[in-house]
């Protein structure tokens, strides 16, 4: 379903390394927490309306991004995209990812990060 290597739009990835310097969360681990808070918030991508670009330099496999999760998150992406093509399944994650990061980013410290979620 997803590619084998994926990549994230530069400003997601800056938020990401922003809330590793700030609680040591790796950007995998923190855009896996990400990805899963946005579905729960209820966020849905619509592939017509988006024009973002995934431009980050950070490339990683798909085991890397997704690790534990990989199969929980194909699946919830093909549970709510059934139609999309493996580009637009990759964009549909990228999306959840921005969306999820734009809640964590600015967590000072690990505590505070896991006591909020």
């Amino acid at each position: 379903m997803l590619p084998n290597r994926m990549q994230l739009s530069r400003q997601t990835e800056e938020q990401l390394k922003r809330l590793k310097g700030y609680t040591g969360l790796t950007p995998n681990v923190a855009a896996r927490l990400a990805f899963f808070r946005s579905i729960e918030n209820g966020f849905r991508y619509n592939s017509i309306k988006d024009n973002t670009k995934l431009d980050g330099n950070l490339v990683l496999d798909k085991i890397t991004w997704l690790g534990e999760t990989m199969q929980i998150t194909e699946l919830t992406l093909k549970h709510f995209y059934p139609d999309y093509s493996t580009k637009d399944m990759l964009k549909a994650w990228a999306a959840h990812v921005e969306d999820g990061i734009s809640g964590l980013r600015n967590y000072k410290s690990l505590s505070v990060f896991c006591n909020a979620l």
